[in-house]
């Protein structure tokens, strides 16, 4: 994949070498003062109220939230790139390419579309969906539609997975915006309202279509990045069905279990996720990728 020398997305956090629990979070010393007479007030007391009601609910660390009641900002730690290797930081700046391919692509295809931010972290981190750990995976939080990659997850997918090459990687994070896609479209918001009106196993057939129409939009943007910018060198598409066919459900359970159990399936086949993702590479149509009422996934 031809990655070098193009534009970068300025849509990236780095967290990487920072405490989830809080440690890499402070709060500024400039607003020490007004946080404490606002503490003492009577509307302190509401507003501790209010966001300890909201940290039990999403994990959100209360001190970036205080702050915002006194007109400051979230304050970050410097992250700790010195102690990246030169590997991790090639890395990071190939994620940060495929985040602007990703940008360019929909932004023509979605009018007013909303660029999310990627956070790039190491083993543990907060979003507003919660805490969640490198063990997860990369996902997408809805709640503040940003993208959480661990770097070490490429790492576990080209050693563990044999998903290798540049390739499958920028499939993944091309997935993961497709989840911001549907989020902007109004599907995500459909979907979590079934949560709790349908039995597990029906919920998590729902997921599966959700989780399959991501891997259609990853090859939406695969293929218009592919004709405007001739990114994709021979051996890529294969790579990123590789990547596809190697994080299916089927093929997870059969490697960590020994068994396969579809009903409890909730990202699709590595057959299904390879199918999706090629129709959406030839295609490049997004009118195409309704996987929620289609017949055959």
């Amino acid at each position: 994949m031809k990655w070098q020398g193009r534009r970068k997305s300025s849509n990236i956090e780095d967290l990487r070498g920072q405490s989830a629990g809080g440690g890499g979070r402070g709060i500024s010393p400039m607003l020490i003062l007004p946080l404490i007479r606002l503490l003492f007030s009577k509307a302190g007391l509401v507003i501790v109220a209010i966001l300890a009601l909201v940290f039990f609910l999403t994990g959100t660390n209360p001190l970036a939230l205080l702050q915002q009641f006194v007109g400051g900002e979230p304050q970050y730690a410097q992250s700790s790139n010195a102690q990246q290797s030169p590997e991790e930081q090639a890395l990071a700046e190939q994620t940060a390419i495929v985040l602007a391919d990703t940008e360019d692509v929909w932004n023509k295809l979605i009018q007013g579309y909303r660029e999310p931010t990627l956070v790039l972290f190491s083993d543990q981190v907060n979003s507003a969906c919660g805490t969640a750990s490198s063990a997860s995976g990369p996902f997408y939080c809805p709640g503040d539609e940003k993208l959480y990659i661990d770097l070490s997850f490429f790492e576990e997918m080209d050693h563990k997975l044999g998903a290798e090459g540049d390739f499958a990687q920028a499939y993944v994070v091309g997935h993961e915006v497709g989840h911001h896609v549907q989020k902007l479209t109004g599907t995500m918001d459909q979907v979590n309202a079934m949560r709790g009106k349908l039995s597990e196993t029906e919920f998590n057939k729902l997921m599966v279509r959700v989780e399959l129409q991501a891997d259609f939009y990853a090859g939406v943007w695969a293929h218009h990045t592919q004709r405007s910018t001739g990114f994709m060198e021979p051996g890529d598409l294969e790579e990123a069905l590789n990547a596809a066919s190697a994080i299916g459900d089927d093929r997870l359970q059969q490697r960590s279990t020994g068994r396969v159990v579809p009903d409890s399936f909730t990202h699709g086949t590595s057959a299904q996720r390879v199918r999706w993702f090629k129709k959406g590479f030839e295609t490049g149509d997004v009118s195409q990728g309704d996987t929620f009422n289609a017949t055959v996934l």
